[in-house]
C-alpha cells in the first residue's frame, strides 16, 4: 500500500515518535523550523519537505498494517492444521502471534489518525464492517447422555446400557462440537486478516473472540477425554 523506504525498526520508531513530534505548540514548530522572515520560496519548500515527510510516514503505518494482514493470513492457515491435529501448544503460541500483530497494526492508530490531520485529510474508515460473531457453549450441538433421558432406570445396569447404546451418537457429537468451534476460530482470523487493521476496535474485538473460542475449544477437548478416554 505505501511506497515509503523508510526500513525495519527505524520505520517503526519514526511511527512511535510522531504523536510527539506533531503536537508541537506553534512557538516550538517555528524554532524549529524558523520563521522565514518572508521568504515565501523557502517557507514553501519547508512545506513540501514536511508534506514529503508526512507521506513517507503515512506509508510506513500502511506498510505495518498491510504486514499484519499477510501475517493474519499466515496465522489463520496454521491454526487450520494445529487445531486439526489438536495441537494445544502450537495453537496458543499462534493466538499469542495474532496478539502481537494486532498490538503492532493497533499502534500505528494515533499517529496515522495525526498524520491525515496534518495532511488537511481524514482517513476514510466510514465502512460497514462485518460483526464479530461470539461462539458459547450453547451454540454447539448437545452432548447425549442417559442421564438426560425422560425414563428413568431401575437399576445400573440398565443406566449402563443406555450409555452403551448412546456411545456412537456421543463420538459424533464430540466431533461435531470441536469441529465447531475451530472452523469458527480459523474464521475469526480470516475475516480479520480480510477486513484489515485500519479500524481501531475491529481487530481487538477479532483477537479477543479468537481468544474464547479457543477456550472453547479446550474445554470441548477435556470433556471429550472425560466421556470418550
Amino acid at each position: 500500500m505505501g511506497t515509503g523506504t523508510t526500513s525495519g525498526p527505524t520505520k517503526q520508531r519514526h511511527i512511535e515518535d510522531l504523536p510527539a513530534a506533531l503536537s508541537m505548540t506553534p512557538a516550538q514548530l517555528a524554532q524549529a523550523v524558523g520563521r522565514f522572515d518572508g521568504d515565501t520560496t523557502a517557507m514553501v519548500t519547508a512545506a513540501i519537505r514536511a508534506a514529503g515527510r508526512a507521506f513517507e510516514e503515512l506509508d510506513a503505518c500502511y506498510e505495518v498494517i498491510d504486514d499484519a494482514s499477510v501475517t493474519s493470513r499466515a496465522i489463520a492457515a496454521r491454526l487450520s492444521a494445529l487445531l486439526a491435529a489438536e495441537d494445544e501448544p502450537g495453537v496458543g503460541r499462534e493466538l499469542d502471534a495474532l496478539d502481537a500483530v494486532s498490538a503492532r497494526a493497533r499502534g500505528t492508530d494515533r499517529a496515522r489518525e495525526l498524520l491525515h490531520r496534518v495532511l488537511g485529510r481524514e482517513e476514510a474508515t466510514e465502512r460497514a464492517l462485518p460483526a464479530v460473531r461470539r461462539l458459547t457453549g450453547a451454540d454447539l450441538p448437545a452432548l447425549p447422555s442417559a442421564y438426560a433421558d425422560d425414563a428413568g432406570f431401575d437399576d445400573l445396569m440398565a443406566l449402563a446400557a443406555r450409555e452403551e447404546e448412546l456411545a456412537p451418537r456421543l463420538r459424533d457429537a464430540h466431533a461435531e462440537r470441536l469441529r465447531e468451534v475451530a472452523a469458527h476460530l480459523v474464521h475469526v482470523v480470516e475475516q480479520v486478516a480480510v477486513v484489515g487493521f485500519t479500524d481501531e476496535a475491529f481487530p481487538r474485538e477479532s483477537a479477543h473472540e479468537a481468544r474464547r473460542a479457543h477456550a472453547l475449544w479446550v474445554r470441548c477437548l477435556a470433556e471429550r477425554r472425560r466421556d470418550l478416554g
